[in-house]
C-alpha cells in the first residue's frame, strides 16, 4: 500500500482486537513518532497497554471497544499549535495504515490518565490517536461529504493538481464529520490558501489533517501555501 492508497483507505475505527501491539510494529512506530517529533518540535508519545483512558463513560458514549493503545498529541503552547498536531498527527495516522494499523482520532470521548504521558507545564495536550488493529476495518455506513465546490469557490476552473488536491482534502477525518474549512488558488501565484469556515470542535486541529492531505493530493511541489506553512512532507512509496 502507497500513501496514496493509504489516504484512500483510513476509516475511523472505534472497536479493536483484544491483541497488543506487536513489538516491531511498537518499534516502527516509536521511530516514526521521534522522527516527527525531530521535524517538528512537538512532544508526541506512544502508550501502549494502558486501557484506563478508554474504559470511561464518555468512551462508552463514543462506542470504542479494547482501545490500549494510543498517540498523546502533545507540544510546546504557541500559536496554530492546535493546526500543527493536526498536520503531523495525520502524517503518523497516514503511516500507520500503511503499517496495516488503524486509528481514530479522539478529541473528548476519553479520560486523561496522568501518569500515562507526560506534559510539562509549558505544554498542551491537543487530542489523542487510537490505534491498533481493527476490529472491522469497514465503515459501518457510507460517510457523506461535502462536494469539491462546497469547499472551493473556483473549482471548476482550476488545475487538475488542485482539483486532486482537494478530493484528498475531502478524505480527510473531522471532528463529527465537519467539514468547516475552504481551500482557495490564487492561480498567478500558485498559491493556496487554507482557512477554517465558520464555528466547531477542535476545528484547527482539523485544518492541520486537511493540510496534510492535500499535500499528498496535490503534490508539494505544485503550490505554496499563502500563509507561507514552513510545514513538509516526505512521500515514499
Amino acid at each position: 500500500m502507497d500513501i496514496y492508497e493509504a489516504v484512500k483507505a483510513r476509516r475511523s475505527v472505534r472497536q479493536y482486537l483484544d491483541k497488543p501491539l506487536e513489538e516491531s510494529v511498537k518499534s516502527e512506530l516509536q521511530d516514526l513518532i521521534a522522527e516527527t517529533n525531530k521535524e517538528s518540535g512537538l512532544h508526541f508519545q506512544l502508550v501502549c497497554d494502558e486501557p484506563k483512558a478508554f474504559q470511561s463513560r464518555m468512551a462508552k458514549y463514543g462506542h470504542f471497544e479494547n482501545v490500549t493503545n494510543y498517540i498523546a498529541l502533545v507540544g510546546k503552547k504557541q500559536p496554530r499549535l492546535d493546526e500543527k498536531c493536526g498536520y503531523y498527527g495525520q502524517k503518523i495516522v497516514i503511516a500507520a495504515q500503511m503499517m496495516g494499523l488503524n486509528t481514530c482520532w479522539v478529541a473528548s470521548t476519553y479520560k486523561k490518565i496522568s501518569d500515562a504521558f507526560t506534559v510539562e507545564k509549558d505544554e498542551k495536550l491537543t487530542v489523542v490517536i487510537a490505534i491498533g488493529y481493527g476490529a472491522d476495518s469497514k465503515e459501518e455506513r457510507k460517510r457523506k461529504s461535502k462536494s469539491p465546490e462546497d469547499v472551493c469557490y473556483d473549482i471548476q476552473s482550476a488545475p487538475l493538481w488542485f482539483k486532486r488536491g482537494v478530493e484528498f482534502a475531502l478524505l480527510a477525518p473531522t471532528a463529527v464529520n465537519q467539514q468547516k474549512f475552504t481551500l482557495n488558488l490564487d492561480g498567478i501565484s500558485n498559491k493556496v490558501k487554507a482557512k477554517t469556515a465558520g464555528f466547531g470542535p477542535e476545528i484547527k486541529v482539523d485544518l492541520g489533517i486537511v493540510k496534510y492531505n492535500f499535500e499528498i493530493g496535490a503534490g508539494k511541489e505544485n503550490f505554496e501555501w499563502a500563509d507561507k506553512n514552513t510545514y513538509e512532507i516526505r512521500i515514499t512509496d
